[in-house]
């Protein structure tokens, strides 16, 4: 079960890397900048979004003085959307520079993996599996339509992390990882940022 504890976890993670990253999401268009009240939800996103919500963001963070007031787009994600795409995994939102997914694994039959530009952040929602990082891909070769992720089909080497309900693990880009052992249902977010 997704509690309102557990996706605001994900979401702190999310947003402790974004303020890292080098580009802030904006507006869909002009229109919706000069229509929107800042901290008002913008209704038009909201509907092309399928239910997912954005207001923008202003004012200074306490305790941080140079703050100045913010463009970006605030996007708020309803529990039965984010419950619906965990039944199959997909993404629940994505920009530029990082993405958000509920993934759904029911066993650990998908191949290994390397990005060469995305880190990953994954919050365990549920479920329990083992999960290896580093070492050596085997019989690497890019993904079909995308040269920036790699496949093989397991990893040499490496080593293995028993993830559980509520573990957080970071993979920097370049770094092989697969799961080698599934205990279904396992549900979990992905934050992907370059």
């Amino acid at each position: 079960m997704i509690t309102r504890s557990n996706f605001y976890l994900i979401g702190g993670a999310a947003l402790g890397l974004l303020a890292c990253a080098s580009t802030t999401p904006k507006a869909d268009s002009p229109a919706q900048s000069a229509a929107a009240a800042p901290g008002a939800p913008t209704a038009t996103a909201a509907a092309a979004t399928g239910g997912v919500s954005t207001a923008h963001a202003v004012g200074a963070t306490a305790g941080q003085p140079d703050a100045k007031p913010s463009n970006a787009v605030v996007t708020y994600l309803p529990k039965d959307k984010v419950a619906d795409t965990f039944k199959k995994g997909g993404p629940l939102y994505a920009v530029e520079n990082y993405k958000i997914f509920a993934a759904h694994r029911d066993d650990a039959k998908k191949p290994a993996e390397v990005h060469t530009k995305d880190t990953d952040v994954f919050y365990v929602v549920e479920g329990s599996a083992t999960f290896v990082t580093g070492g050596e891909l085997v019989d690497g070769a890019p993904d079909k339509g995308n040269v920036e992720e790699l496949r093989g089909p397991s990893i040499k080497g490496g080593e293995p992390h028993k993830l559980q309900k509520g573990d957080v693990i970071v993979i920097p880009h370049g770094t092989p990882h697969w799961f080698s052992e599934v205990n279904s249902p396992f549900n979990y977010f992905i934050v992907k940022v370059q």
